[in-house]
């Protein structure tokens, strides 16, 4: 059958870089990386907390840090397993330890559930198929999100609300088919940035761009609606037709842009979780045993829009 899922495992993991403990490592600076790039239009960076009330650059750095362990238990149960129903009730269930402590380190903020259900896919795809390659890891990724979690609680989410209400797809349809706003949008935007000589920080920014302007985002919907989902797409295409970040004219279009989310108090999490994972698959890709610094300049050289 062409959809069946493989039962047996690849080749064990043939480099170094993949140990579950590094693996770990890269998605937590992954997580850091996409936090403190700054300026990021609704979210938080190093300016301030973007369109949320209940986060900061500080809590969403020690979210990160108390859900890594969590990713270095779902690379190791991974390692020697086989991709099925066995694997997929192990990650869900650390998962959900994952979700408890975050909720435990920032007092009940949301940080990173979608972040530990998108990394935390890839994390254990990762560890099990021994690839170096995205587009191998997020197919391999998406086979284990399409397995169902029976122990999953059977509560409504905001993501089930939106699919509900809008037809969006969210996280959970992003990780099934592959994650294609990440090796089809995020990873290409950044490599072509790099090229043109922009900076690093200028390249995740038009990677996070290139995502936005096309991502289904339900968090996105969640607080704006499909009106605000389209304020979302149209501006992110503005400042990317404009020259994009590093130049003039796309830098001033990217603060006006920025100024239009936060008065709507709209923030494009869906795609910031996204870049999140671009950064840990090009790290991977690379061979990196650290994600890079962007050089994002500190809060206090930046104004609030």
């Amino acid at each position: 059958m062409a959809n069946m899922i493989p039962m047996t495992k690849a080749a064990a993991p043939f480099h170094p870089l993949l140990d579950t403990d590094q693996l770990a490592e890269l998605a937590l600076q992954a997580l850091v990386a996409e936090a403190e790039l700054t300026p990021k239009p609704g979210l938080v960076d190093r300016r301030g907390s973007g369109a949320h009330s209940d986060l900061s650059l500080d809590i969403m750095r020690r979210s990160a840090s108390a859900i890594a362990p969590y990713f270095t238990a779902m690379a190791a149960a991974s390692c020697n397993a086989r991709m099925d129903q066995s694997l997929r009730a192990k990650v869900a269930a650390i998962g959900r330890e994952a979700e408890a402590a975050m909720l435990r380190e920032t007092g009940g903020s949301n940080a990173h559930k979608g972040a530990i259900w998108v990394l935390g896919l890839l994390v254990t795809a990762t560890a099990q198929s021994g690839s170096l390659h995205p587009g191998a890891i997020a197919k391999d990724a998406g086979l284990l999100a399409q397995l169902p979690d029976y122990a999953r609680p059977q509560l409504v989410s905001h993501g089930d609300l939106v699919r509900s209400r809008y037809g969006a797809k969210g996280a959970r349809g992003e990780a099934c088919a592959g994650f294609p706003h990440v090796v089809k949008v995020g990873l290409p935007a950044l490599r072509a940035a790099r090229e043109c000589g922009l900076s690093e920080t200028n390249s995740r920014l038009s990677s996070l761009l290139a995502i936005m302007a096309s991502l289904e985002d339900t968090c996105v919907l969640y607080r704006g609606g499909d009106e605000g989902l389209q304020t979302v797409k149209h501006g992110a295409r503005e400042v990317l037709a404009s020259g994009g970040p590093g130049c003039a004219a796309g830098d001033e279009m990217l603060r006006r842009f920025s100024r239009a989310l936060f008065a709507r108090n709209i923030s494009p999490g869906g795609s910031a979780d996204l870049l999140a994972a671009t950064l840990f698959l090009d790290a991977i890709e690379r061979r990196l045993y650290d994600v890079e610094r962007d050089n994002s300049l500190l809060e206090e050289s930046y104004g609030t829009d």
